[in-house]
């Protein structure tokens, strides 16, 4: 508990013993939000962070410059409004006045402009998604003018996430490369401190800028890696949120369970690469054989319990590329043997597909196992850490990679380093001249309709080249105990906790 807030808990207690204020409500005022997850964050710095448990953390440490609603669209945050030129090269911003970071320091044009510098540095894991920066000029204290090389739609998009939250100036430069543990933003929580494999402890912001929030004293993380120990902590009120719920309990809550779930439409995807640059998936009609085998529907229901929705895409329904191709095709055992004789491989073949090492994924890969067997495809399985993966994807040392994506608000960040030649993502070694041409036009087209039939285009290409097997759609999928209260579904799948309260 902060020390600052001491008297005023005396004065609650006080008034719930003289009958002035229920204990219900002084719990509501003075709750602390016990959130697992399933994953310990690194780095407690937006420029060099890689993982979506990192994420949570920082929405209650750093605001950003424009977030996202319950429908995925971009709204104001520390920018409270801007324009964009009729070439769509140049953004002003125009910000909140008033705001100070947690080390009392100003918020303002200056900050904005060394946040997007820090974030533009070849050190910096941001550097490519604010590489059209050009010129940052500060019109003045709360005006900020960002000019780009060239028109880039999803540019607002990006600082919906960790491009656009804002660092205190001042904590960096005091901090140095230890600001990774003294992170410093304008949030509505204050990093405290961790146990590094156990918890991160975060206490109110007392001078946070938006009016009433946040509701909470206090927000603290606890890394429970086993979602089973994470439900079960749940039930018994140890936690209040979790970050991942057991499919298989879904649709087994009791009567009078004390929690819930949140089961909605996310932005990303899950399936697995094929490596191009080796046989057999050097032809892509054997890519197509592997493709048109797979029972997606089967998968989401036997694994997943309904909690997925089955792909061939990178778009989900809660993201406006979303179209046509993201049907999946209909299992061909006949077609996908044809296939394979038209590539040399009528024998079948076998090939190794590394996944992560949790259990749903296992099974997953067991169920593929037997979806290729009828054409005399031979499936080795072996587990990898993400990190390994992730190197052997960068190397390209593997067959089939089962690695997934959650999501971002813009399709172009779904798609564009996935698959155009040489994209930092493209671990299936893939490129077409005609798939990087239709991606790009993408990102220079402003209007949402137009944007849409280009990636379709792209789409009627990518579903016959198959670098990439779509296989569902993962919801966001949170274990919430019914005593919380301001609850807000983001389909980012990022937890906001500023205005939770119990």
């Amino acid at each position: 508990m902060n020390p600052s807030f001491l008297p005023l808990q005396r004065l609650f207690k006080q008034l719930v013993a003289a009958g002035l204020l229920t204990a219900t409500s002084y719990a509501a005022v003075a709750a602390t939000i016990n959130i697992s997850l399933d994953d310990d964050p690194g780095k407690l710095d937006p420029t060099q962070s890689s993982m979506i448990a990192e994420r949570m953390v920082y929405q209650s440490i750093f605001d950003k410059l424009v977030d996202l609603d319950e429908n995925g669209k971009i709204v104001p945050m520390l920018a409270q409004r801007w324009t964009i030129s009729d070439d769509q090269k140049t953004y002003t911003l125009y910000l909140q006045k008033g705001v100070k970071f947690q080390d009392g320091t100003p918020f303002n044009a200056k900050a904005v402009e060394f946040n997007l510098l820090r974030g533009q540095e070849k050190s910096s894991l941001r550097r490519n998604e604010l590489k059209y920066i050009k010129q940052i000029t500060v019109v003045d204290d709360s005006t900020v003018k960002l000019e780009l090389t060239t028109p880039f739609a999803p540019f607002m998009s990006i600082l919906t996430d960790r491009a656009g939250m804002m660092s205190s100036p001042d904590a960096v430069k005091k901090f140095g490369d230890d600001y990774v543990n003294n992170p410093v933003g304008t949030g509505p929580f204050i990093y405290k401190g961790r146990l590094k494999g156990a918890t991160i402890t975060l206490e109110k912001n007392p001078h946070y800028w938006q009016a009433g929030l946040p509701k909470a004293d206090g927000v603290t993380y606890k890394i429970m890696s086993d979602v089973n120990v994470a439900f079960n902590n749940l039930r018994s009120g140890q936690v209040d949120i979790t970050n991942r719920f057991p499919y298989k309990e879904i649709t087994n809550i009791e009567a009078g369970a004390k929690y819930a779930v949140i089961n909605k439409p996310s932005l990303g995807f899950r399936g697995f690469y094929l490596n191009t640059s080796k046989p057999p998936f050097d032809k892509k009609e054997v890519r197509e054989a592997v493709d048109i085998l797979i029972d997606r529907n089967a998968i989401a229901k036997v694994v997943y319990n309904g909690a997925v929705v089955a792909s061939h895409s990178p778009f989900s329904k809660a993201q406006f590329a979303h179209g046509d191709a993201d049907t999946p095709p209909k299992v061909d055992v006949a077609r996908a043997k044809a296939l394979l004789k038209a590539a040399g491989k009528e024998g079948g073949f076998s090939f190794k597909l590394t996944l992560p090492t949790t259990p749903y994924e296992s099974q997953v890969g067991q169920m593929i196992q037997g979806m290729l067997r009828p054409a005399g495809i031979t499936v080795t399985l072996e587990k990898a850490e993400l990190a390994t993966q992730i190197e052997s994807g960068k190397a390209g040392t593997y067959e089939g990679l089962f690695v997934g994506w959650s999501g971002r608000p813009d399709p172009d960040q779904n798609v564009y380093d996935f698959v155009v030649t040489n994209g930092s993502l493209n671990y299936s070694k893939y490129g077409t001249k005609e798939v990087d041409d239709l991606l790009q036009q993408a990102r220079l087209e402003g209007n949402e309709a137009k944007r849409k039939a280009v990636y379709d285009q792209a789409m009627q290409i990518l579903v016959k080249d198959v670098p990439y097997i779509y296989l569902n759609h993962d919801n966001v999928l949170f274990g919430i105990s019914k005593a919380v209260k301001g609850f807000r579904y983001v389909p980012d799948g990022v937890i906001r906790t500023a205005t939770l309260a119990k």
